[in-house]
């Protein structure tokens, strides 16, 4: 249970919090650019199964490779993409929370 609340709490809670609180001129844009970030999970089409609770997306699926994350960080680091890059690394973060909870609960 701990794992669901913190992986879809960081998919979906983080985002708005950020467009309520450091946005609040565009937030409703920024809450929903931060929710795109989900749409990497597209990727997942490619598994089979598409998806298994018990498998750690971060460098299975290739949108959540390595490559791909440091692809994400370069988006960040420049102003023009950073929105698309935090929505992108978010996702990312909410995985590997998921992943580092999976590898305890198999402890």
């Amino acid at each position: 249970m701990l794992r669901f609340l913190l992986h879809y709490g960081i998919h979906f809670l983080v985002p708005l919090a950020i467009g309520l609180l450091f946005f609040k001129k565009h937030r409703f844009r920024v809450v929903l650019i931060l929710w795109a970030g989900i749409l990497i999970d597209i990727d997942h089409l490619l598994a089979n199964p598409i998806f298994d609770p018990n498998r750690c997306s971060i460098n299975f699926h290739p949108l959540h490779g390595y490559w791909a994350i440091g692809v994400y960080l370069v988006l960040f680091a420049f102003k023009r993409t950073r929105l698309l890059g935090a929505a992108l690394l978010l996702h990312i973060l909410a995985d590997g929370v998921d992943c580092c909870l999976l590898f305890l609960q198999s402890k």
